[in-house]
């Protein structure tokens, strides 16, 4: 088993439901990638956000499902979460921690929200953290196109001060 895990955060169909950047040839890469990471041993960690009763994410509702186009595996893991932080009063941590996964590779949605705090916490937790640039995504916003918060993002973390430095870019492509 390696000790390396692929996370796939909030690529779900209440999420992916209404247009999202690049989204056709995003779903494809992580495909690829989640198949490549199998490959090689490593796990793959879907995180799903799940919201309070009546939200389109609560868990008994469709759109709390993972996107219909994800190729997902039986051995795939599933963690929930309630806030933009994927380690946050979840079982990520300790499930990482049994698998000795001491590097993360961390892709979906949205990338200025859980992407991006997700980022942050496991570099704050001194997990190698590696991000493809494009290997997340967001909305249009009001304030700035998708592509430019993308920009932005993939500008800042590889400058994160951290126990390990900052995050490690790359394109979904380049992974081995």
């Amino acid at each position: 088993m390696s000790n390396r895990c692929l996370l796939i955060v909030d690529v779900q169909e209440g999420l992916f439901s209404t247009p999202r950047y690049d989204s056709e040839a995003l779903i494809t890469r992580l495909n690829r990638l989640a198949t490549l990471c199998r490959a090689e041993g490593s796990r793959v960690i879907y995180v799903q956000h799940c919201g309070p009763e009546g939200d389109a994410l609560h868990p008994s509702q469709p759109g709390h499902a993972l996107f219909s186009a994800l190729e997902t595996d039986p051995n795939d893991l599933r963690i929930t979460k309630e806030s933009c932080d994927a380690f946050l009063d979840t079982s990520l941590a300790v499930t990482l921690d049994a698998l000795g996964v001491t590097e993360l590779i961390i892709t979906g949605f949205a990338t200025e929200f859980c992407v991006d705090t997700t980022i942050r916490s496991a570099l704050a937790r001194g997990f190698t953290t590696i991000v493809p640039e494009d290997g997340h995504t967001t909305a249009e916003r009001p304030h700035l196109p998708a592509r430019q918060v993308i920009e932005h993002h993939n500008e800042t973390w590889p400058w994160l001060i951290s126990p390990v430095g900052g995050a490690k870019m790359t394109r979904c492509a380049d992974i081995v």
